[in-house]
């Protein structure tokens, strides 16, 4: 069944748990996400980057991913993740994606909100809900010119505040895109940051924290969480097993269905850890 961020989120956190948001870069890892999640019986967000945007197009990608949120029988939300362009985040409301992100990050703050309550106010005539980021989560690779900026409590409250978005994605020592769980939480600033933003927080990077300190993210405040490089690590590392050892194999669907139950056990693992199992 398809579902927005303000439908999973506070009910997460009233429950004591968070949202766990792939990033999945075709149909086989949605479904896998998907499978999960239905096995988990826990709600799930599908998200597809810039590179996937640019790749395949919003409208290709609502349509591929949005039958296969609404046959769910779990709650799924179809979400744009960081678009920095209001051009490309409306292309995903119109062709239907269930929520956004608009990543004002890298403006100035008077920019980021002004820009931000511009999306908003387009999203909510679609019932589509919105993201936005305030400071800015570096990348270990990948996006050389964004900045590694943490959040601070003034900038958390005002932004929040003003723009009126349902879901604010603060910089709090995570990293996109780490390879390996290495980069402690600043506690003491998301605690501070909690205390005074109402809507839920969202934390990136999910791939680069410890297990340990993820499980105390949801009594923090932190509703959804984002993953893509462990996902992505089962599949490349998947893959390559099953060609190594059926070097004979050309089929691109056998190979997918071969490797689809890791990646869906892997889906399952963060589901698990977030909703404190």
């Amino acid at each position: 069944m398809r579902a927005n961020l303000n439908d999973l989120m506070p009910a997460a956190l009233a429950e004591g748990r968070a949202v766990p948001c792939f990033n999945v870069f075709g149909f086989e890892d949605a479904m896998a996400v998907v499978a999960a999640a239905e096995a988990e019986q826990l709600p799930v967000i599908i998200a597809t980057n810039l590179d996937m945007v640019q790749y395949m197009g919003p409208e290709s990608l609502a349509a591929m991913l949005g039958p296969l949120a609404a046959k769910a029988n779990v709650p799924v939300c179809v979400h744009l993740d960081h678009c920095y362009e209001e051009e490309i985040v409306f292309a995903a409301i119109d062709a239907g994606y269930d929520s956004v992100m608009f990543d004002g990050s890298q403006l100035p703050i008077d920019e980021n909100i002004r820009r931000s309550a511009s999306v908003v106010a387009r999203a909510k005539q679609a019932g589509v809900s919105v993201e936005g980021e305030i400071g800015s989560v570096a990348y270990s690779e990948g996006r050389d010119h964004i900045r590694s900026e943490l959040t601070t409590t003034e900038q958390a409250q005002r932004f929040a505040s003003e723009s009126g978005v349902d879901a604010v994605a603060v910089s709090v020592g995570n990293i996109h895109r780490l390879a390996e769980s290495t980069v402690p939480i600043d506690f003491d600033r998301l605690n501070n940051i909690a205390q005074i933003v109402e809507q839920p927080i969202v934390i990136h990077g999910a791939s680069g924290i410890c297990e340990e300190e993820l499980r105390r993210l949801p009594a923090e405040g932190v509703g959804k969480l984002n993953i893509g490089t462990s996902l992505r690590q089962t599949f490349g590392r998947s893959l390559r097993e099953e060609l190594a050892a059926n070097p004979e194999l050309f089929d691109r669907l056998k190979l997918f269905k071969l490797i689809a139950p890791q990646m869906q056990a892997e889906a399952q693992r963060w589901l698990r850890i977030l909703a404190g199992r």
